[in-house]
C-alpha cells in the first residue's frame, strides 16, 4: 500500500490554500521518559540465595519426615553396619588429627631430646624480657607447662603484662600459645591427672588475660578460657544443660529447644565473664556450644532405644568434634535408628545434619536457622 497523503495535501494547498492552513497538524507527543526498576544486584541474588535455601531443605524435611532411601529395604534387613562402613568423606573420625601435630602441644610428648635442656624460670622471664620470641616458641614445643608455671608471685604471662605496653605482643604470644594447646589436646589426655593441673593453671592465666583486656587483640581469648572451664570443672555442668536439651527435643516445638540451649550457655558464660563487651565477644563460642547441647541432647535420647556409644562430653564447643561423633554414631547405627526412633526425632535428626553440616555458614546463622525450624516452625 503507497502512503498518497503527501500527494493528496499538495492538491489541496494548490486549490484551496485557505483550507489547507485550515487543517491542524496532529500534536506532538510531549516526552515522558521513565526508569524501570533495576535488576538486584549479584550480591543481593547471593544473600537471598544463602538464608532462602536452608528454608527450602527444612521445609521438604518437614513435609517428608521419613523420606525412602534407596538402600532402605537392604538396612532393614541387616544388622547395623560396623564403624567403618557407609561414612562420608565430610566426617572424620574423633582422632583424624596427625600425631606429627598434636605431639607439639601434648605435655606427654614434650620430653627434651637430643642436647635440649629444660630452661629454668629466670630464663624464660629473661626471653620474656628480651623479646626472644623463638627460644619461648621452643620452649612451648618441648615443655609447655613450664609456660605456666608461677615463680614467686608471677607467672610468664603476668610477668610480660607487667613490663607494660612495649611487651603486649609477647603477652599475645602466650595466650596464642595457650589456645593451641587446647585445640590440640588429645581425647586421650583429658582425664589424665596432670591434664586436669594444666587446665587449672590455664584458666587462671587466660581469666588473667581477659581481666587485662588482652581479649580485644586475640579474638579466640575468651572462647579458649570457656573451653578451658568446661573441660577442667564443667562436666556436670554439661550433663544437666544435655538433660534439660533432652527434655525440650521430646516436646517438639513447643519446648523451644534452640532457645533454651542457647539460654543455657549465656547464663554460664555470664557467671564466668564479668565484662559486658568480653560476653560480647562470645558469640561464637555460645553458638558452637548452643548446637553442642543441641546434638548431645538428641543422641542422649536415641541411647534409650538403641545401644551404642555415647559422645564425650570434653567434645563440647571444640569446633565440629560433637557434630562428627554425632554423624558417626548415626551412620553406624542407620538401620536401627530408622527402626526404633520416633518420627519426630528421626526428622529432628536431619534437621541438625541438614544445618550443621559444612563449614560455610557460621555457627551463629545455623542458631538462627536452628531456631526458625526447631522453635518457631511447624514441626513434626
Amino acid at each position: 500500500m503507497v502512503n498518497n497523503a503527501s500527494l493528496i495535501l499538495s492538491i489541496v494547498d494548490h486549490f484551496s490554500p485557505n483550507l489547507a492552513q485550515r487543517s491542524v497538524a496532529r500534536a506532538r507527543v510531549s516526552s515522558d521518559p521513565c526508569l524501570p526498576a533495576r535488576l538486584p544486584t549479584t550480591g543481593f541474588l547471593q544473600r537471598e540465595a544463602e538464608q532462602n535455601a536452608p528454608r527450602a531443605v527444612l521445609r521438604r524435611l518437614r513435609r517428608s519426615p521419613t523420606p525412602p532411601s534407596p538402600t532402605t529395604e537392604y538396612h532393614d534387613a541387616t544388622e547395623d553396619t560396623p564403624p567403618h562402613v557407609e561414612r562420608r568423606d565430610s566426617v572424620s573420625s574423633e582422632s583424624d588429627q596427625t600425631s606429627s601435630t598434636r605431639s607439639l602441644f601434648s605435655f606427654s610428648r614434650s620430653q627434651p631430646s637430643g642436647g635440649w635442656k629444660e630452661p629454668q624460670p629466670f630464663e624464660i622471664f629473661r626471653a620474656i624480657e628480651r623479646k626472644d620470641i623463638m627460644f619461648l616458641m621452643e620452649v612451648r614445643d618441648r615443655a609447655f607447662p613450664l609456660l605456666l608455671r608461677k615463680t614467686g608471685d608471677a607467672t610468664p604471662l603476668l610477668h610480660a603484662m607487667r613490663i607494660g605496653q612495649s611487651h603486649r605482643d609477647v603477652a599475645i604470644l602466650l595466650l596464642g600459645a595457650f589456645s593451641r594447646w587446647i585445640n590440640h589436646l588429645e581425647d586421650n589426655e583429658i582425664n589424665l591427672p596432670r591434664t586436669r593441673v594444666i587446665l587449672k593453671a590455664l584458666r587462671t592465666n587466660l581469666k588473667l588475660g581477659i581481666d587485662y583486656g588482652l581479649y580485644k587483640s586475640q579474638s579466640d581469648l575468651v572462647a579458649s578460657f570457656m573451653q578451658t572451664l568446661v573441660m577442667s570443672e564443667g562436666e556436670k555442668w554439661i550433663r544437666a544443660q544435655v538433660s534439660s536439651a533432652s527434655l525440650a527435643l521430646r516436646s517438639g516445638n513447643a519446648g523451644k529447644p534452640v532457645s533454651t540451649a542457647e539460654a543455657a550457655v549465656r547464663k554460664f558464660a555470664t557467671k564466668e565473664l564479668s565484662k559486658a563487651d568480653a560476653i560480647a565477644a562470645l558469640e561464637d563460642y555460645v553458638a558452637n556450644a548452643t548446637t553442642d547441647l543441641l546434638l548431645l541432647g538428641a543422641w542422649a535420647i536415641a541411647l534409650e532405644s538403641i545401644e551404642g556409644q555415647p559422645i564425650p562430653v570434653y567434645y563440647f564447643a571444640r569446633d565440629d568434634r560433637v557434630f562428627k561423633a554425632f554423624m558417626d554414631r548415626v551412620n553406624t547405627h542407620q538401620a536401627t535408628i530408622r527402626r526404633v526412633l520416633s518420627r519426630r526425632l528421626k526428622w529432628q535428626f536431619r534437621v541438625l545434619q541438614n544445618v550443621l553440616e559444612g563449614r560455610n555458614t557460621t555457627y551463629r546463622r545455623k542458631v538462627e536457622i536452628l531456631t526458625e525450624e526447631l522453635d518457631d516452625g511447624d514441626g513434626v
